[in-house]
């Protein structure tokens, strides 16, 4: 390990950056530093300039993989390397195309519930549509996380290591209590091969492949369209719903409102169960 990379590991460690953010830049830094084959710390302006040419023009990246290449290199010589730069100019960040969701309707939600075999996959999939979380906090529930008394279910470390409640649905606890009583789950609510580890986000991304294939729905599905379902139908207009599932400021999820589905009455903007709409 060189001892640029100790230090910029040390810095994000330091500010501490999500472990996956962190593999991220340093996979990117390392992609930069090989494509001209020297060390970040004596390349310049010109050779970031031709790097984000080659990423954009040769290598036809999508505007996010472009993005959180900027981000690591923002990072390495802002924080790492402390050059005086002005970051804008420099390093450029691209404009992110603004895209519309696609959203699956209840009936299409049950139908591919439906069709995962396994009863593990379909519990944490029909959790990120009762609750809205993300695949992530899903897979990392643990049975104390699951409050029945105040009919909320605690997500410990989400996206940006921030704690929050999210609603328990009464049809989603019944199910989850169906599961308890049938596996006995101890540390972790969906334990994988290991005793001590939470099921892998890859097993249930691969197990949704297959059971889109099967369910013959011509929509594109993976695990986050069930969270994306969940976010339209029951909060998309409730800044104070929006905040506990974790979607933060309206506008983030204002893109829902375009797609072209009805928006909710108001009287449907209030906590209920996903499966009673």
């Amino acid at each position: 390990m060189t001892p640029l990379r100790q230090r910029m590991i040390e810095d994000m460690r330091i500010r501490n950056l999500a472990d996956a953010t962190q593999i991220s830049y340093l996979q990117h830094v390392s992609q930069f530093a090989r494509y001209f084959g020297k060390s970040p710390d004596i390349l310049g302006e010109e050779q970031i300039r031709a790097y984000q040419v080659h990423l954009t023009q040769e290598k036809k990246v999508a505007p996010a993989t472009s993005i959180v290449a900027v981000s690591a290199l923002r990072f390495l010589y802002k924080v790492t390397l402390r050059r005086e730069w002005n970051m804008d100019e420099v390093i450029p960040t691209p404009k992110m195309p603004q895209k519309l969701p696609i959203i699956l309707s209840p009936e299409e939600v049950l139908e591919f519930l439906g069709c995962l075999s396994n009863s593990k996959h379909r519990t944490i999939l029909t959790t990120c549509y009762a609750a809205g979380l993300r695949l992530s906090e899903a897979v990392a529930l643990q049975p104390c996380h699951i409050d029945s008394q105040r009919m909320v279910i605690r997500v410990e470390q989400g996206k940006g290591q921030k704690d929050r409640y999210v609603m328990l649905s009464p049809k989603l606890l019944e199910i989850l209590r169906q599961w308890w009583r049938v596996e006995r789950p101890q540390t972790w609510l969906f334990p994988g091969d290991k005793p001590d580890r939470h099921i892998s986000p890859g097993a249930v991304q691969q197990a949704c492949g297959r059971a889109r294939y099967r369910s013959r729905i011509a929509k594109p599905i993976a695990p986050h369209s069930m969270r994306k379902a969940s976010s339209y139908y029951t909060t998309f207009q409730s800044p104070f719903i929006l905040k506990t599932i974790g979607l933060g400021q309206v506008q983030s999820a204002a893109v829902y409102g375009r797609s072209g589905l009805l928006a909710p009455e108001p009287a449907q903007l209030a906590i209920v169960d996903p499966f009673d709409r």
